[in-house]
């Protein structure tokens, strides 16, 4: 029974395009680990949702990636994750792992003097659940929280390296610089995708802490303890489910993974 179990997939999940730096993340650390993706692309973003909104699409991702045969579900969206982790957690039999608390770890370890700021989108920002953790674990910590909703449609749009992306995130980014943080949380995996761009405006003396590897070496730890790490002779692979095939997803997705893509499909998902 436990090696039927772990030789099944990972479930992922995440709004759009975003969590693909998750999947990523996890088939470079896990390269026997074969991956389910499913990007909600038809509800994009889940940033400016309600909490009730956000819960029910979450119910809804995992129940599809249920009906899969995953072993455990990544929840690859940091809103998703403030908003709905509980109660994924405590109805389903399966572990469930979200963004959040590896970020925070992270963050914590990085900074040098507990000045942290924090980028995601209205959902995750107005929650206050990375505030909350971070502030439980170090609570002198000095927060910069800021919102930054147009990233997302950014990233979603393939404009990585464009110049209104650039401005739009010196706008953002410039005003927390002046208040001294020496660590960034890119509190959305949307945002590892720019990375790059960050970098420059942040410079070399700002740690940026992105939920896509730190994700994925918590869940190493988590398949280890429960025995459900793929054997070594399981061969990798991911499969992308789409609620919505935007034209630009393919390009995007093969830019980002390295890992074979055996198939890309759209489907809609359980009520």
């Amino acid at each position: 029974m436990k090696a039927t179990a772990a030789e099944a997939s990972l479930g992922v999940f995440d709004s759009g395009v975003g969590g693909l730096t998750v999947v990523q993340a996890i088939t470079e650390l896990l390269p026997n680990e074969r991956v389910i993706y499913l990007g909600d692309t038809a509800r994009v973003p889940y940033g400016n949702k309600s909490p009730d909104t956000v819960k029910r699409f979450a119910r809804q991702d995992a129940a599809f990636l249920l009906g899969r045969g995953v072993k455990a579900i990544v929840v690859a969206c940091n809103t998703a994750t403030a908003f709905a982790l509980p109660s994924l957690v405590a109805d389903i039999s399966v572990p469930v792992i979200g963004v959040l608390a590896p970020g925070v770890e992270t963050a914590l370890a990085r900074t040098k003097s507990g000045r942290i700021g924090l980028i995601g989108t209205a959902g995750t920002i107005g929650s206050e659940a990375y505030q909350k953790a971070i502030r439980a674990l170090r609570p002198d910590a000095h927060l910069v929280a800021r919102a930054t909703p147009l990233l997302v449609p950014l990233v979603e749009e393939d404009w990585l390296q464009h110049a209104v992306t650039r401005q739009v995130l010196e706008e953002y980014v410039r005003p927390m610089l002046s208040e001294g943080i020496d660590t960034l949380v890119l509190a959305c995996t949307h945002y590892p995708l720019l990375k790059p761009l960050l970098a420059e405006i942040a410079g070399p003396d700002v740690a940026l802490v992105d939920s896509a590897t730190t994700c994925a070496a918590h869940l190493q730890r988590c398949l280890d303890m429960a025995g459900l790490a793929a054997p070594p002779a399981t061969s990798g692979g991911i499969e992308i489910f789409l609620t919505d095939r935007p034209a630009h997803f393919e390009s995007m997705a093969r830019r980002f993974l390295k890992s074979p893509i055996h198939r890309i499909e759209v489907v809609s998902l359980p009520e």
